[in-house]
This record gives structure tokens, C-alpha cells and sequence, in this order.
């Protein structure tokens, strides 16, 4: 990282993403960056000042954003999960969360929601987890909510509660505060034990998500 002209690897390494997504970016014009030959390369001056753009751009975007569950949920992403444990009841709703839009690598965010999970436990208490994760695959943050007709015993969550909730969160690896409020906005309105009674005793998806997006 030291000479100013940089290839494609070490700009992936510097910008922590895989260099399928460096080369996507140069050739969309989304990064500045020019080929010698058949090679791209880029200028290290140019790299920093066009992150520093981004990350300021996203900030100020993100610090005006108020979260609203009908952008990041739709009642396809809502799933009745009939798993008894936790490792299969997070591949489940991870599969489901793949079919946004948003999500264009499932097999990574499979991967990293489990590996998130190994790490510490997403059980926040009250029977409600939020497995979470920034990925520079996904392009929008997206939301998708599994109800576990069995409660999880093996969640290992804060109060020792099993888990009957599921929110699950993925997010651009560039939307760290609007990914935060997020997780803070859901948290907050899920204390509520008359809320989280309704939306476990839902019947349907859409009710579900009637019920979330009128909070």
C-alpha cells in the first residue's frame, strides 16, 4: 500500500471487500480508476478521497433518515419457522432473507449470520434475537422476521428466555449508522410485551406485518 498506483488487490484489501466487487465498481465507473492494458488500476489519492466521499455522503444521508419497517420488510421475508434449534432456524430465515433483491450473495450471508452467532449470542432478552450483519454483497439494508412455532431453548440469550422472535438484519457494509438506528429502532419498540404477545399469536404473515409497520 505504499506505491500510489494500486491493483485491484490491494484495493480490495484496503477497502475490506472482495475483488470481484473492486472490479464490478471499476468497471461501472462507480470508483475512480483506469486500465494499463487489460489491468485495472487506481490511484491511492483517488481511492481515499472517493471512501472519505462516501462515508460522508452516507453519514449525513443516514443521520436524516428515519427508519420506517415498511423500506426494509415486505410479508414474503416473514416466515412461521418450525425449527427446534438454532443453527437450523437461522439457515431458515437466512434462505428467506436472500430472496430480497438487496441480497446478492446467500450462500455469504448464511455464512456470516452463523459465524456472527458463534461469536455472541444475538438473544437481546424478552425471547427476541437479532442475528445482524454488513456485507459489502448487499446493497440496501433489508429485514426479514421468522416466529418460531417452537420456542429455541439453545440461544443461550441474556435472561436465559427461549427465543420465540427472529429479526433478522443485513445491511451494505457502508450503512453502519443507519444499520444501528435500525437495530435500536426494532429493539425498542419490541419491549413493548403486548406487541411481541400479537405478533407471536399472529396467524398470518400479513397480520404480522400490519402489526410492525403500524409501530
Amino acid at each position: 500500500m505504499t506505491d500510489d498506483i494500486l491493483t485491484i488487490e490491494e484495493v480490495s484489501k484496503y477497502l475490506r471487500v472482495s475483488d470481484e466487487t473492486v472490479c464490478d465498481w471499476a468497471e461501472k465507473g462507480e470508483i475512480p480508476a483506469g486500465k494499463i492494458g487489460n489491468e485495472w488500476r487506481f490511484k491511492k489519492s483517488e481511492v481515499e478521497r472517493w471512501v472519505n466521499a462516501r462515508l460522508s455522503s452516507e453519514f449525513n444521508n443516514n443521520a436524516e433518515t428515519e427508519v420506517k419497517i415498511r423500506n426494509i420488510l415486505s410479508p414474503d421475508r416473514i416466515v412461521f419457522i418450525s425449527q427446534s434449534t438454532k443453527h437450523d432456524a437461522l439457515v431458515e430465515l437466512s434462505n428467506a432473507l436472500a430472496d430480497a433483491p438487496q441480497i446478492k450473495d446467500a450462500p455469504e450471508l448464511t455464512k456470516e449470520i452463523l459465524k456472527r452467532e458463534e461469536l455472541m449470542s444475538t438473544a437481546i432478552g424478552r425471547g427476541i434475537a437479532i442475528p445482524h450483519v454488513r456485507l459489502a454483497s448487499v446493497t440496501d439494508l433489508v429485514m426479514a422476521i421468522g416466529v418460531c412455532k417452537k420456542p429455541l431453548t439453545d440461544f443461550q440469550a441474556l435472561d436465559n428466555e427461549p427465543v420465540e422472535l427472529l429479526i433478522m438484519i443485513a445491511a451494505a457494509y457502508n450503512q453502519h449508522s443507519y444499520y444501528l438506528k435500525t437495530i435500536s429502532h426494532i429493539s425498542s419498540i419490541l419491549i413493548k410485551e403486548d406487541l411481541r404477545k400479537a405478533l407471536i399469536t399472529a396467524k398470518t404473515k400479513e397480520e404480522i406485518y400490519d402489526i410492525l409497520i403500524s409501530n
